[in-house]
């Protein structure tokens, strides 16, 4: 099992107490809670790759609630759901809301975590690329105006003669320009500015 954070909201404190066991014997941390709301108030936002176990009925909001509480919060934590008494219709709604599996009690352990073991990917592989697209923002902010209408407009597939027209350049200007957004932004080839680009959705050419 991967390193990383499980948020373990449950009421029944013999199952809680259960399934930290479980979890810290694979070398996770656990965090619990007896409620939605007591989660809430900790308004978690880890460093750590993270997931939410969660049972569908609690004292003071369904796990369900819960879980689209989180969404609109925009706290995106992948979530996996258990319940006693599961049904098509809610473990329908749990998956549309982004859950990574709903689980039906009982559950075998090796159930539980394999359940946990994808969330924790799934949440590690939304940070990288959360981080790295931080990072092309970072290099797209370094670049003049000037760089970035020359950017776009090559990114849309315009001839280095188009761009020089419609932005009154000479071709020469255009190619220093496009030399200088190609070295701030890492690209090393035209294919690769165009392919940053469309990571980054800079804004389209006129």
């Amino acid at each position: 099992m991967s390193q990383g954070l499980i948020h373990l909201v449950e009421d029944d404190a013999s199952l809680s107490a259960a399934l930290r066991s479980l979890f810290r014997s694979t070398g996770l941390e656990v965090r619990s809670y007896a409620s939605g709301r007591a989660f809430l108030a900790a308004v978690p936002a880890p460093e750590v790759p993270s997931c939410i176990v969660l049972d569908v009925r609690l004292p003071d909001m369904s796990g369900l609630d819960l879980q689209e509480q989180l969404q609109t919060l925009g706290i995106r934590l992948p979530a996996i759901l258990m319940s006693g008494h599961g049904d098509i219709p809610m473990s329908v709604r749990a998956m549309k809301a982004g859950a990574v599996d709903f689980l039906t009690k009982p559950f075998r352990d090796h159930e539980m975590l394999a359940a946990v073991e994808l969330a924790l990917e799934r949440d590690r592989t939304r940070r990288t690329t959360e981080h790295d697209l931080d990072a092309l923002r970072l290099r797209y902010a370094s670049l003049s105006l000037r760089e970035r209408e020359v950017m776009a407009l090559v990114a849309a597939g315009r001839m280095n003669k188009e761009v020089a027209f419609q932005l009154g350049l000479s071709e020469i200007t255009v190619k220093i320009h496009r030399a200088g957004a190609m070295r701030k932004m890492g690209a090393r080839s035209l294919a690769e500015l165009v392919r940053l680009a469309a990571a980054l959705d800079a804004p389209p050419a006129e």
